[in-house]
């Protein structure tokens, strides 16, 4: 047991010296900031990021400066619109949030409505397709919501003398990718150009629909992670706020799709004139009964019904209104002639009813509707005529679509009803811990101050709130998950270790564990408090470890950041074979000290050994003081010292009356006691 507590102990100390050595690292980095650049809001520290590792592309708009000489706004006009809308003229602006905002933290802002905005930026170097994934990630904030408009991003093709200031929407790009929305219609697209191999041409690939609800992004009025991650197997994901809300292949997930059909229906192929594609007709050979009436209704009148007494034949149902009288300015030339409005004829309230009676109608057993032949199968049926498969002239088969045209800008083109939409945190890189890395420093403190100005204290109608807010925590803290696995499953482990040894282990382990049951029975809540401190932070464990697995692959991040630590490795070696040695050694041990016990038993019971009332005494006074009294066991305890003087009594009276050999008066003391 001291084994388990100092292994326990060495880990929770190399967990919080890992932790506080990056506190010390990102400590430094920020004294060797710019002073003025960090900036406390509510505790919470913003320091504009420094971009590390394999970036092509980083912006978090936080130098008004830097924004002016790095990013270019469209002078072009857009082809084919009225020349009053045709101009890219939409106003752009470097800002913070409205509200909820980062002091220091400032954002691309499109401050215009109903025009057309281009902005554009050159990439630090060129993003060239070969063997690493690219990795497109920003955030943006619908400030006003959105009621028809798109905030997605083009990353514009690498050309020889690319003019940014001429940014259209018919400007080359590689992929575009952002959300969009028109009415009830959301979008989150992810578009792109791939190049037939065999004419050179570009054509668009959409990728399939994402199946998650999108609505809450364009209305929630808060900052959205939108993440692009494409690997060089082909397979992509698009995430929101770490969320994977869509994921496949180039190959197969997108519309039209890369490759062509190997072979197509011939376009100069016809049907024949003669080719029959009835299944079934009509039997030709089939007469209508001469008993068929076609022109017998479907109802007839009931010749069996009576008129009922008391029916009023000559008053009407409606009468005119003897009280309605013609208005004043009625013009008999202009409006016609003056008619009473009707009314129910109150005559009728009483009587069964007025007006001509006539029978009620009944189905006619004569009808038999429209006579037509049986279906039988058509003899000439020839199936359904499909024409005839050739081979696709223009088919090609591209295994490697990632390898897309290389790409050298990122750009704004985007029409909205809607002003104020924030863009911030763009990064383009090839790694995934430097994009979140930088989310980390950017896009989490904002979402945080946000969701914390929105939550007043602890609300007890969104409790998920907070479980939310933990699990976006432990996402950025990677060493949490180990600590909590210890924390929750080694109050189990030793649970069920004590269970072991208290089974196979008799004597005095046995003997305390007996009076903890006891106690434990006694104590009606104690099982039900132990169970729900073993069962609720396993079941908590064991639901965001799936949630992460399902949205997050925590099995590839986990590898990640494990190789990035390779200190991790012993860690997991003693977090998991630890257990499993203890558990066997434990048994082992117990088992040999099972067969101990019994061999020690056996040996008392055959062996004669002589009985002494000094030591029997003595004895059952320490077994006494040794065992404490429990709290709840006064009526237990003296039932057990009644018992034992009654056991004393006969066995002074057996004693007086007859000798016994002193084997069986031990056997006999022996049993007495136990």
């Amino acid at each position: 047991m001291r084994l388990i507590f100092l292994t326990v102990l060495w880990l929770c100390l190399s967990i919080a010296v890992h932790c506080d050595e990056e506190d010390r690292e990102e400590a430094t980095v920020t004294e060797e900031l710019p002073e003025g650049v960090a900036v406390e809001t509510d505790e919470i520290v913003y320091v504009s990021p420094t971009p590390n590792g394999h970036i092509y592309f980083a912006e978090h708009f936080d130098v008004p400066e830097e924004f002016e000489a790095k990013w270019i706004r469209s002078q072009a006009k857009k082809e084919g619109a009225d020349e009053e809308i045709a101009k890219y003229d939409g106003k752009w602006a470097v800002e913070s949030l409205m509200k909820d905002g980062l002091k220091g933290d400032l954002g691309l802002v499109l401050k215009s409505k109903a025009k057309h905005a281009a902005i554009s930026a050159p990439l630090d170097r060129p993003f060239v397709f070969t063997n690493k994934p690219l990795i497109v990630q920003y955030d943006v904030t619908f400030q006003n919501g959105q009621e028809c408009g798109g905030a997605y991003i083009k990353l514009l093709t690498q050309e020889t003398g690319m003019r940014l200031s001429q940014f259209t929407d018919k400007t080359p790009y590689t992929i575009m990718f952002g959300p969009d929305k028109c009415g009830n219609d959301h979008k989150l697209h992810f578009i792109f150009q791939h190049k037939n191999p065999k004419d050179g041409s570009f054509s668009e690939k959409h990728a399939k629909k994402p199946n998650a609800r999108l609505d809450e992004y364009f209305k929630d009025g808060k900052p959205h992670l939108y993440t692009l991650m494409i690997h060089p197997d082909n397979t992509f994901d698009v995430s929101v706020d770490y969320k994977i809300v869509n994921k496949g292949t180039l190959l197969e997930d997108f519309s039209p799709p890369v490759n062509p059909p190997s072979e197509i229906d011939d376009p100069e192929d016809r049907k024949p004139d003669d080719w029959d594609e009835r299944e079934k007709i009509a039997d030709p050979d089939a007469k209508k009964p001469d008993d068929w009436d076609e022109d017998e209704p479907e109802q007839v009148a009931d010749a069996d019904a009576t008129k009922p007494e008391g029916w009023l034949d000559d008053e009407p149902e409606m009468i005119p209104d003897p009280s309605a009288e013609k208005p004043e300015d009625w013009d008999e030339d202009m409006d016609g002639t003056w008619e009473a409005p009707l009314i129910n004829n109150p005559s009728c309230e009483s009587a069964p009813g007025c007006g001509l009676w006539k029978a009620p109608m009944k189905a006619n057993p004569k009808f038999k509707g429209k006579w037509r032949a049986a279906m039988i199968d058509n003899p000439n049926y020839r199936g359904k005529w499909r024409p005839r498969r050739i081979p696709n002239p223009d088919f090609f088969e591209d295994k490697h679509p990632f390898n897309m045209a290389s790409i050298g800008a990122v750009g704004l083109e985007i029409w909205s009803m809607s002003d104020n939409i924030l863009f911030d945190n763009f990064i383009i890189t090839d790694d995934k811990l430097v994009s979140e890395q930088w989310a980390a420093e950017t896009f989490d403190l904002k979402r945080n101050l946000v969701d914390r100005d929105q939550s007043d204290g602890w609300n007890i109608h969104k409790p998920w709130h907070w479980l939310q807010k933990w699990g976006r925590w432990t996402n950025s803290n990677e060493w949490f998950w180990p600590l909590y696995g210890i924390v929750t499953f080694l109050p189990l482990g030793i649970f069920l270790i004590y269970l072991v040894r208290w089974v196979y282990s008799p004597d005095e382990e046995q003997a305390f564990a007996e009076r903890i049951r006891r106690w434990m029975n006694k104590k009606e809540n104690a099982f039900m408090v132990y169970g729900m401190y073993l069962s609720l932070p396993v079941t908590l464990y064991v639901w965001f470890l799936w949630r992460r697995v399902v949205e997050e692959s925590v099995v590839q991040r986990l590898m990640n950041y494990t190789n990035k630590n390779p200190w991790l490795w012993a860690v997991y070696v003693i977090i998991v074979g630890l257990p499993l040695v203890l558990i066997f050694t434990f048994c082992c041990n117990s088992q040999e000290k099972q067969d101990a016990a019994r061999a020690a038993l056996a040996k008392k019971t055959d062996e004669a050994v002589e009985d002494d009332e000094g030591a029997e005494d003595q004895q059952n006074e320490d077994d006494s003081e040794s065992v404490p009294q429990l709290e709840g066991d006064e009526e237990e305890v003296k039932d057990d010292e009644d018992a034992k003087d009654e056991v004393e009594e006969e066995g002074s009276e057996d004693a007086a009356a007859s000798e016994e050999p002193p084997v069986e008066r031990e056997t006999r003391r022996r049993v007495r006691k136990d």
